[in-house]
């Protein structure tokens, strides 16, 4: 037995705890259900998240424990990822990992300390996350309860009338709509006609004396003999708290207020510009954790992440979009803030404009507002990022080879040699981005970021909660087709 087999097997034989809690905590209720949405004019059965007085996800008070009842009521199992959290092992929610999905009609209990307050967010960790079978998470902290802000909380998410399986079936079998179902005629790039490319596969192309590292995206674009390949789905619609842009939910806020957005992107394949418009805003966090404030009018933001968005509403009043624009797409989603009394206009569904496409330039923007500590790093690993849209099968080569031992400060540089982005996500820890394109930064606190094609991001994080645990792309078809590892170590 090799030493990776050898502490796969150690970290499986982790003592389970049976998922109970002493006897004086109180458990929250959290149930799995099907609910129907009218989407587009049709009826859509969807799944559901809410919590014992039926509200979509859950709210944990100021040190509260996450003590919760979670019951399925689904007529197939199921199972839900506390993402962001850093539970014990065997408590993350992930299928077989090490505990099974929930049977029908079966609660199971989970009970752990929260070790931070923030924006998270939970979703199945299966194909039903498609099926909008994903909720908030917020967790308060105790500047949170009287700061003098209201607070909003966005959930986005992409929505297809064809099931999760057949999507991924037209994909990896070819057939569908265009190419594998993509949207892939040829897109505006900075003011650049770019031709969609299909399956160029970085990993197999030889770019000469190209320096990618130290290259900024509009420049890699130029050199590329076209262009990124940006979405692989074209969606029937984009939700923002299940509504679409033609019946957007409508929040009074305060004129002269402040409004802590808390925007989640639980989309499954759509990545996001957040466009404040003609507000002043701030980014305060991301994934939940504080960064030193940003100020812009616009915010990328990919599958998995978070931003937390301080916005100050004018004396004046009014009603203020607050958009998600598709990556690459005219499609929109969001939500209206207004004051009472003013007059709210109707916004198409469709942008004049394709949506931006996301880069690094705020993420090497970035400082964490706490720096974590800094041990030494103890071991370094690269990761490629591989694949293609014509096979459609998707790899991180070199991450089976990670091996981690408890206590150790562990860095991990993910280059991207593929033509689409990839949503990087790492289970029952937190990282932080130390360098990109090989250039150091002491960037955001984050579980989830984003790799852009022909770019690598480097971070660092702490071996300190033993198991076996995810580490993947939060595109949902792209980790079932193959881009997801496990890292086991034991304490």
């Amino acid at each position: 037995m090799n030493r990776r087999h050898f502490l796969l097997a150690a970290a499986s034989s982790l003592a389970l705890p049976a998922l109970s809690r002493p006897a004086f905590a109180t458990a929250r209720k959290l149930t799995v259900a099907s609910r129907t949405l009218d989407i587009n004019g049709k009826a859509a059965t969807v799944y559901g998240l809410t919590d014992d007085a039926g509200r979509p996800g859950l709210t944990l008070a100021p040190g509260e424990r996450f003590a919760v009842d979670l019951a399925n009521r689904l007529d197939e199992p199921t199972i839900v990822h506390w993402h962001g959290l850093t539970p014990p092992w065997p408590q993350d929610g992930v299928p077989d990992n090490p505990l099974p999905a929930l049977a029908p009609s079966e609660t199971r209990s989970y009970d752990f300390a929260v070790s931070h307050p923030g924006t998270f967010w939970m979703h199945a960790h299966t194909l039903q996350e498609q099926n909008l079978l994903a909720a908030p998470l917020i967790v308060h902290s105790a500047e949170d309860l009287t700061a003098d802000r209201q607070e909003v909380v966005v959930l986005l998410h992409d929505f297809s009338f064809t099931p999760a399986t057949e999507l991924l079936a037209r994909l990896t079998k070819g057939s569908g709509q265009s190419m594998h179902g993509m949207a892939h005629g040829p897109m505006q790039m900075g003011g650049m006609k770019m031709d969609g490319m299909g399956g160029m596969d970085m990993g197999s192309q030889s770019m000469g004396s190209m320096k990618m590292g130290s290259m900024d995206h509009g420049a890699m674009q130029q050199a590329m003999p076209g262009g990124m390949d940006l979405n692989d789905i074209s969606y029937d619609a984009y939700l923002a708290n299940d509504r679409t842009l033609d019946d957007p939910e409508v929040i009074t806020v305060e004129k002269g207020g402040r409004v802590l957005v808390r925007l989640i992107n639980g989309a499954t394949a759509t990545q996001f510009t957040i466009d404040c418009g003609s507000l002043a805003a701030s980014l305060v966090a991301v994934d939940g954790y504080p960064v030193e404030p940003l100020s812009g009018a616009r915010f990328p933001v990919t599958m998995g992440q978070r931003l937390d968005l301080l916005l100050e509403i004018p004396a004046t009043g009014g009603a203020f979009p607050i958009l998600a624009l598709r990556e690459g797409g005219v499609e929109r989603t969001g939500v209206i803030l207004a004051t009472a009394g003013a007059p709210v206009g109707r916004l198409a569904v469709a942008g004049e404009d394709a949506g931006p496409v996301l880069d690094l330039s705020v993420e090497s923007r970035l400082i964490a507002r706490t720096q974590p500590p800094q041990a030494p790093i103890a071991a370094r690993h690269d990761v490629t990022l591989a694949g293609d849209m014509m096979s459609y099968t998707w790899a991180m080569q070199g991450a089976e080879a990670i091996v981690l031992t408890q206590g150790h400060r562990v860095a991990v540089t993910m280059a991207n040699r593929s033509m689409m982005a990839h949503p990087m996500h790492l289970h029952g820890h937190r990282f932080q981005v130390i360098a990109i394109d090989g250039k150091p930064i002491s960037g955001a606190v984050r579980d989830t970021v984003l790799v852009p094609p022909g770019r690598s991001v480097t971070i660092a994080f702490d071996a300190d909660n033993p198991g076996t645990w995810p580490f993947h792309c939060h595109h949902l078809y792209h980790m079932a087709s193959g881009m997801m590892v496990h890292l086991p170590y034991a304490s």
